[in-house]
């Protein structure tokens, strides 16, 4: 099995709802997200996906949280905008652009010592 991955950080703020402690009032990070693709075979460049275009749809999706209060936009307006959440929006924002292959997961860092993940 071959793996890729790509990384890039955005910055935004968020409040957790229905949590008591600290981070239920508002805060910001500096996350750092990891998208990860997975295959069996290579594509006929001895490739499994370019590198390029996987950070260019990272960029393009992380541009929308990018210095926003996420409490605030779709689907965080419903949802909590805990790092798990945040991992889910990512890998489904990113999978249903891309022409071929699929996301393994997301990885998203709030801190340097704490991340979440998401596998479909």
């Amino acid at each position: 099995m071959f793996e890729i991955c790509v990384e890039h950080t955005f910055a935004a703020a968020h409040a957790l709802r229905n949590y008591r402690g600290k981070c239920e009032n508002v805060h910001g990070h500096n996350y750092r997200v990891q998208v990860g693709m997975e295959a069996a075979e290579l594509d006929q460049n001895g490739m499994l996906y370019d590198f390029t275009e996987l950070k260019r749809r990272l960029r393009a999706t992380s541009e929308y949280l990018d210095h926003q209060f996420l409490n605030e936009l779709k689907p965080f307006d419903e949802i909590n905008p805990s790092a798990e959440n945040l991992a889910r929006f990512i890998f489904d924002e990113i999978q249903k652009t891309l022409d071929k292959g699929s996301v393994a997961y997301v990885k998203v860092w709030e801190t340097d010592t704490s991340c979440a993940t998401y596998r479909r």
